[in-house]
């Protein structure tokens, strides 16, 4: 299995959707470890640690990948993901069309 495919199998087992934020992928993890853990599932205590292993493999795989991300700073990179009214501005300015001044 190659980096991406451990990745995306580590992504869909903590039911991350395809951009997560961190906050996301520890809430995921909290609530799932709270669900199969040994001491609280419901479930076969086999399956239950089984599964626990599983959530913790997928988030050790996924929380390595974020923290060795290199991120870009570049203008352009930045310009990509700006709030709300900064990206409107930025794309249209102060063109009187748009009731800016």
């Amino acid at each position: 299995m190659n980096q991406y495919q451990k990745i995306a199998e580590a992504r869909k087992t903590l039911q991350l959707p395809e951009r997560a934020t961190m906050k996301e992928i520890k809430s995921n993890y909290k609530a799932l470890i709270i669900k199969w853990h040994p001491d609280t599932c419901k479930e076969d205590k086999d399956k239950c640690q089984e599964m626990t292993r599983k959530i913790t493999r997928a988030y050790d795989i996924i929380f390595n990948y974020c923290t060795h991300y290199k991120f870009s700073f570049s203008r352009d990179e930045i310009k990509n993901h700006l709030p709300g009214e900064e990206w409107w501005l930025e794309r249209f300015g102060s063109d009187p069309i748009w009731g800016k001044d």
